[in-house]
């Protein structure tokens, strides 16, 4: 069987959709890349693409994508209600198919040393970090691009790769290897973010919740709403419907309704699996009993 590597970019725009196209047009003349989701939020202020292919292909793409974000967005000019760092924010590779975890540190560490030659500060995380304290994402992202300048002058901050030196347009970049994730968020029929803070504080892993929870509170200016916005490490351990229903409990105590959820890229078809046997009660529902996935 042939490699697959996936990676799921986050780049630091998400109203300016003809900037969006151009970046996603560098990665569709890869050949040997298939884009398999790409989206974007307005309040977010980021968009999220991912797309998979052989180890090679995939690093060639990710190169591409990188050098025309980081010459289309100027992150003096960037708002956005979602943590970021840099007009690249974050490059997740995942492993999919005959491609071990090494292999794929060996191409996220490539893809850093090519950013770092471009002079963006470059930290490594999950399981690519250097050090423990940079295996989580939002340890390396705490204070965001605000706090950036300021960190970079700790020598404790240095970079894993490129300058440790503040590049005011581009930020810097988390890149590494990771399990896959589900970005899953729940939007609330409250104006109230205090809700929904409470509400992520409640089901996320830093502050008691589940511990394949990292959850914060965000407005949705633009519907009138907020949102719990959740990245679900690992769905085996942490399913989607028991994260859900805690939502929803925890939002009938403010006499809140969801309004809807949303799942943002692909999405693992073992994470629907739970899903199938929560609200269908089939509890010995097999993926196999899907027709696309049947030998023949």
């Amino acid at each position: 069987m042939s490699q697959v590597l996936l990676c799921e970019p986050n780049v630091s725009e998400g109203r300016d959709l003809e900037v969006v196209e151009q970046i996603v047009a560098q990665v569709r003349q890869v050949d040997g890349v298939r884009i398999l989701d790409y989206s974007s939020d307005a309040d977010h202020n980021r968009s999220v693409i991912t797309y998979l292919g052989a180890p090679e292909p995939v690093i060639e793409a990710s190169k591409a994508m990188a050098s025309k974000a980081l010459a289309l967005i100027d992150m003096r000019k960037h708002t956005g209600s979602h943590p970021r760092m840099g007009a690249v924010d974050v490059v997740p590779f995942v492993p999919i198919r005959e491609v071990e975890t090494e292999e794929a540190i060996a191409i996220a560490r490539r893809f850093g040393s090519f950013l770092g030659g471009l002079n963006v500060p470059v930290y490594y995380y999950e399981d690519a970090a250097t050090r423990p304290e940079r295996k989580r994402l939002p340890n390396i992202r705490k204070g965001e691009y605000e706090a950036l300048e300021d960190k970079l002058r700790d020598p404790d901050f240095a970079p894993d790769e490129g300058p440790a030196v503040f590049n005011p347009q581009a930020g810097a970049t988390v890149t590494g290897v990771r399990f896959p994730l589900i970005a899953f968020n729940v939007n609330l029929h409250t104006t109230d973010l205090s809700i929904a803070e409470r509400i992520a504080r409640a089901v996320r892993h830093i502050s008691g919740g589940y511990r394949y929870v990292r959850a914060i509170g965000l407005a949705l200016a633009d519907k009138d709403m907020v949102q719990v916005s959740m990245n679900l490490v690992n769905y085996e351990k942490t399913p989607i419907p028991r994260v859900l229903e805690t939502i929803r409990s925890e939002a009938a105590r403010y006499g809140v309704n969801v309004a809807g959820t949303e799942l943002i890229g692909p999405v693992p078809m073992g994470a629907l699996d739970e899903v199938v046997k929560h609200y269908l009660q089939a509890h010995d529902f097999s993926l196999e009993q899907i027709i696309e996935l049947t030998d023949l």
